[in-house]
């Protein structure tokens, strides 16, 4: 009589039942990980808008010392207008406004989510005061200091979201944690160049065209690099959703940065459809990241095959 397997239970002599070493599945079909339960509108929408608003507030800043006021002005509106969306975008997600308040309560350093939102309880404020002072031009001193603070905390703004999600287990985010940051801001910056190219004149968007020329070349570099160094999980960034997504963000942000270097200069329409294609790549990319972040946890491969591969 042939003993069916058992179940490892003590004094039955048996041991559970193992998965070949060459599997790339879990035990008994089972997840490894559970996928992020974010929304990927609110998620990649509140990644996106943050970045929008920290770097806007940087140019909006120099493009004031410069002598520039159509930039700046649209520079501070559009990062107003940015940090507020975010915060609603994170605060649908989280449920109700309470639960954002209640990360308020304690700072922990260790906790990018914790220094993240006392970061934008913070420079929120700040973008509103710089962007109401530049629309009507009252308390320019007080404008002046609030555009200064916001500019001081943009980068912050800018950068916590990507070290946010490199410290979850996420295959594809936290195999790539030292690259994302680079990724985040460079994609910041071609969209807040994007959106000062569409907003100010033309003769006055010269330093948005070269923060987003620059923006998209570090975007450009750091996903390169990524994709060299992360090995399997490279394909979660490359497949499905997530794949279209960071193809098209490619195209429309090189052709959006070589087109206003070479086109917005003399037209302001060339210069508006370049910024367009700058928010529209950055956006992508975004989006991107949060699909390729899904994908990679709901396949065990790329959570088993590089354990395998570190264990021997």
């Amino acid at each position: 009589m042939t003993r069916r397997p058992g179940n490892g239970r003590p004094g039955t002599g048996l041991t559970p039942r193992q998965p070949p070493e060459s599997a790339s599945s879990s035990y008994y079909g089972q997840p490894v990980l559970h996928p992020p339960n974010w929304a990927a509108v609110d998620i990649a929408g509140y990644f996106f808008l943050g970045g929008l608003a920290g770097v806007s507030s940087l140019l909006g800043a120099g493009a004031q010392v410069a002598g520039l006021p159509a930039l700046a002005r649209t520079a501070k509106l559009g990062a107003a207008v940015a940090i507020g969306g975010s915060l609603v975008a994170l605060v649908h997600d989280l449920g109700r406004p309470g639960r954002f308040l209640n990360m308020l309560r304690v700072l922990k350093p260790t906790s990018p989510m914790s220094l993240g939102s006392w970061l934008l309880s913070g420079y929120t404020p700040m973008a509103g005061v710089a962007a109401a002072s530049a629309l009507t031009g009252r308390a320019p001193r007080i404008g002046a200091l609030a555009t200064g603070t916001a500019a001081l905390l943009g980068p912050a703004v800018v950068e916590y979201t990507g070290v946010l999600i490199g410290d979850t287990a996420i295959p594809a985010w936290q195999d790539g944690h030292r690259e994302i940051p680079f990724i985040f801001a460079g994609s910041a910056a071609a969209a807040a160049g994007g959106l000062g190219m569409l907003g100010a004149p033309a003769a006055q968007a010269g330093p948005a065209r070269r923060v987003a020329a620059l923006g998209v070349a570090v975007d450009l570099a750091a996903t390169r690099l990524m994709h060299e160094r992360i090995g399997l999980v490279t394909e979660a960034y490359e497949r499905g959703r997530a794949g279209r997504l960071m193809r098209a963000a490619r195209v429309l942000s090189m052709g959006g940065a070589i087109g206003g270097l070479v086109f917005g200069r003399r037209s302001r329409i060339a210069s508006a459809l370049c910024g367009t294609a700058l928010l529209a790549g950055s956006l992508c990319t975004r989006f991107g990241v949060f699909e390729a972040g899904v994908a990679s946890a709901r396949d065990p491969r790329y959570t088993v095959v590089p354990q395998r591969a570190r264990r021997r």
